[in-house]
C-alpha cells in the first residue's frame, strides 16, 4: 500500500536543461540591469559635464584622460563629450535590447517549467 498523493513529477534531462537555461538567463538579467544602471549613469555624468562646459567661460578647459588631467580647448573637449555621449547611448541601447530578450526566454521557459511542475518549482524571485 502506497502513501502519499503521488504528484511528483519526473525530472528528465530535458527540463534539467531547462532549468539550468533558466538560471543563466536570470543571472544576465541581473548583470545587464547593473550594466543598464551604470550606463545611465554614465550618460547623466556626460550631460552633466556638458551642461558645466556651456556655462564656462575659459577658452581651455582640464580635461580627464585616464588618470590625467590635460588641457584642452573648450570645443574639442565639447566634441569628444558627444562623441562619449553618443556611444554610450549606443551602447545602452543594445544593453536594454539583450535585456527584452532575455526577459522574452525567461517567459518561454517560465511557461514551460510551470507547465509541467506547477507549484513544485519557484521560478519568482522574492
Amino acid at each position: 500500500m502506497q502513501q502519499g498523493g503521488g504528484s511528483e513529477t519526473e525530472v528528465t534531462w530535458e527540463d534539467q536543461q531547462n532549468i539550468n537555461k533558466f538560471g543563466r538567463l536570470n543571472n544576465r538579467l541581473h548583470e545587464l540591469e547593473d550594466e543598464i544602471k551604470i550606463s545611465k549613469e554614465t550618460n547623466e555624468n556626460l550631460e552633466d559635464a556638458s551642461n558645466e562646459l556651456i556655462l564656462t567661460d575659459e577658452e581651455v578647459v582640464r580635461f580627464q584622460i585616464g588618470e590625467v588631467f590635460a588641457h584642452v580647448s573648450k570645443e574639442e573637449v565639447e566634441s569628444r563629450i558627444e562623441q562619449m555621449k553618443e556611444l554610450t547611448s549606443k551602447s545602452l541601447e543594445k544593453l536594454e535590447e539583450e535585456k527584452d530578450s532575455v526577459v522574452a526566454q525567461m517567459a518561454v521557459l517560465k511557461k514551460i517549467l510551470y507547465g509541467k511542475f506547477k507549484d513544485s518549482i519557484n521560478l519568482e524571485e522574492d
